[in-house]
């Protein structure tokens, strides 16, 4: 039987801001202590689970909601769940964290000039192009949470800082 109790923590934050990379450090840690462990990516979950959603505030809102409920699914079965994802509505992260109740919010915070020059894909400077539509931190807005559990400034901050940084909340608050 499975005494794992599972939780998840919800790495959010502005594109490119360090979310991605700060949960596969995170994700390999508990792996490594042995626990049962899924990393949800955002940008995997659109391109297999909601691939029909395109980016207008109602779909981010749909899609944000169906990762939430596959982290509750996997939470409530003892499962650690790991995700990357925007997730730019304030009011959407709440949802999730309710309805998941075992829920660790992580904010990457990043001034956007610094997820800009960070960028290697190019998809800030199309959006200011007008060539990718309604995209988080350029035109359509992104709502950092207002009482995270977690604060990483990536900016200044290095990722072995905010890793110790993450690690130690959850070991002090007995998830780990």
């Amino acid at each position: 039987m499975n005494t794992q109790l599972g939780f998840t923590i919800w790495f959010t934050g502005l594109p490119c801001s360090g979310k991605t990379t700060l949960s596969r450090r995170i994700f390999e840690y508990i792996k490594g202590l042995g626990r049962r462990v899924e990393l949800l990516d955002g940008d995997v979950i659109r391109r297999h689970f909601s691939q029909e959603l395109g980016f207008s505030e109602r779909e981010r809102k749909i899609n944000i909601r169906r990762i939430g409920f596959v982290s509750h699914l996997l939470t409530r079965n003892g499962i650690v769940t790991v995700v990357a994802a925007i997730a730019p509505y304030r009011e959407v992260r709440e949802e999730n964290r309710k309805l998941i109740g075992r829920y660790i919010e992580v904010f990457c915070n990043c001034p956007l000039e610094v997820a800009e020059k960070r960028d290697v894909k190019g998809m800030y400077k199309k959006a200011r192009l007008g060539e990718i539509k309604n995209f988080t931190g350029v035109s359509d807005p992104y709502e950092p949470p207002e009482h995270p559990d977690i604060l990483i400034n990536t900016h200044i901050e290095d990722i072995d800082q905010s890793v110790s940084k993450i690690i130690n909340y959850l070991k002090e608050n007995n998830y780990l």
